[in-house]
């Protein structure tokens, strides 16, 4: 079965730097911007150009904060991509913003060039965690540009929230939580602070000018939330993520199936063609490598291509199991598996596989193997022994 592309868009730019994140984005680089979107449409150009007829079932601009881009900027991105590639009538087209980036008038826009999913880092509903942070936003912001969508015409939004941070409460947490729940996102992601060698917010930690997080806190968390959202008719389909019907993330999807996708922009990384591999770092190195690009490249590499490694048989494994039991639901489907690799994944596994179910972290059947709820607060115990 011929599976379609994903393709990530990596936008590296931001207004700030968030105390807490170790993504490859940049400030004040605002100049840049129209010389970039010019160089990743000749870097999608000569991808697309080198696997002629590629279809493509889901694109994601991440960054980084894409609403920073104009909608005619957004606009010559998609241009490239269904020029180059062949883009599926119902491809789900996704979107981050910064909520108070966002005007019903720009969203307008999105959507009339082909943004049919936005996600907004709303993180919070606590001013005081938004301002540790260091978010551009509040509260009654979040809730405008989440008005403002509906406005625009988008049924398709997520909301990200963040737990597990240090003065957090399980008070002020189910507080979020409600003001999070009354906007009636159709998809929610949540994400347990990680401290992030060199941030800001792990030197702090390191410094004790912050108390370091509280994992037994944090696990309390995500337990209420999960009861919480289940109550509200959120199916939990992956370890961090709930979606009403019919909303799941069909992009995360793909990484989640260990399907292939495409990363183009500064930072960006993809698994095509048996290749994993990350691009150039730097935005002007990166413009500067496009604009003196001359070689003809074999996908997925590109003239910004930073490293690259062929995935064997065995590393591909590991890294299905890693991600398809992130799965909370679907998990990872025995016949698929064997048409995949040629072996039952109980038989490849049988001695780890039996110990965990009898601890009741995994369930299996005839059809599946999935963690179960216990196991998810317990996952990444299960996904290090089996890989």
């Amino acid at each position: 079965m011929i599976v379609p592309l994903a393709i990530y868009l990596h936008i590296p730019f931001c207004r700030t730097k968030c105390t807490y994140c170790a993504f490859n984005t940049y400030t004040n680089l605002d100049p840049l911007f129209d010389t970039f979107v010019n160089a990743l449409v000749h870097e999608i150009r000569l991808a697309g150009e080198s696997k002629p007829g590629q279809k493509v079932g889901t694109i994601f601009f991440g960054g980084g904060t894409p609403s920073l881009l104009t909608p005619e900027q957004i606009q010559r991105i998609l241009t490239g991509i269904s020029t180059y590639f062949e883009v599926q009538p119902d491809a789900e087209i996704s979107l981050e913003a910064n909520p108070n980036d966002i005007t019903k008038a720009y969203l307008t826009e999105l959507r009339r060039v082909g943004i049919n999913r936005l996600s907004l880092g709303m993180q919070s509903a606590n001013l005081s965690e938004l301002t540790l942070f260091a978010r551009r936003h509040d509260n009654d912001q979040t809730v405008r540009a989440v008005s403002a969508a509906r406005a625009a015409g988008f049924d398709n939004l997520n909301l990200d929230m963040i737990y597990g941070v240090p003065h957090q409460t399980l008070e002020s947490w189910d507080w979020s939580l409600q003001q999070m729940m009354a906007l009636q996102p159709d998809h929610v992601s949540l994400y347990a602070l990680g401290l992030e060698d060199g941030t800001p917010m792990q030197q702090w930690v390191a410094k004790g000018r912050l108390p370091t997080p509280d994992d037994d806190l944090a696990a309390d968390m995500y337990e209420l939330a999960t009861e919480k959202l289940a109550s509200a008719a959120y199916e939990q389909y992956e370890i961090s993520n709930w979606s009403k019907s019919g909303h799941q993330c069909r992009h995360n999807l793909q990484y989640w199936r260990n399907l292939p996708y495409a990363g183009f922009g500064p930072g960006a990384h993809g698994y095509a063609d048996g290749v994993r591999y990350s691009t150039i770092l730097s935005p002007q190195r990166y413009v500067q490598v496009l604009q003196d690009a001359q070689e003809v490249y074999v996908f997925p590499h590109t003239p910004a291509t930073h490293e690259a490694v062929v995935v064997d048989r065995e590393g591909e494994i590991a890294e299905t199991l890693i991600m398809g039991l992130r799965l909370t639901q679907e998990g990872i489907n025995r016949e698929t598996f064997i048409e995949r690799f040629g072996i039952d994944l109980v038989e490849l596994h049988r001695p780890i596989i039996e110990k965990y179910m009898s601890y009741g972290l995994l369930h299996v059947d005839e059809n599946v193997v999935r963690i179960t709820q216990q196991g998810r607060l317990l996952s990444n115990m299960v996904f290090r022994e089996l890989v």
